[in-house]
């Protein structure tokens, strides 16, 4: 097989100990909104994406802290991202921030950031 140049990543607060129906719903919300947020900004690595599959991996960080570190980080790399906020409709209060949408991106400057980051 054959490596993927681009991916997105969505990035998982472990404490929230979502159900594994709210986290799928969480990670639809991050990958489509960090998706158009690439679409706009660089329609070249859209495309590519696209054309590869669409990769996407996900991972966890422990907390909230961890979390908004890594989208300033991103925004400091130029990398678009998504952060999602919960409207508290089902398992947790609303305003409370589950995940962060990176990419679709070039994979290499992705991991930099989430490279060393554990699966989901």
């Amino acid at each position: 097989m054959e490596e993927f140049e681009y991916k997105q990543v969505i990035v998982f607060r472990s404490d929230l100990k979502l159900s594994k129906g709210k986290i799928a719903a969480q990670a639809g919300h991050a990958a489509v909104h960090a998706a158009q947020e690439v679409h706009k900004r660089h329609r070249d690595w859209w495309e590519e994406w696209i054309f590869e599959g669409q990769r996407k991996v996900a991972v966890k960080v422990k907390g909230e802290k961890e979390l908004l570190e890594l989208e300033e980080q991103a925004n400091d790399l130029g990398l678009p991202n998504a952060l999602i906020v919960d409207r508290g409709l089902t398992e947790i209060p609303p305003g409370t921030i589950t995940c962060l949408g990176i990419g679709p991106a070039p994979a290499e400057e992705i991991d930099k950031l989430t490279g060393k980051l554990p699966l989901l």
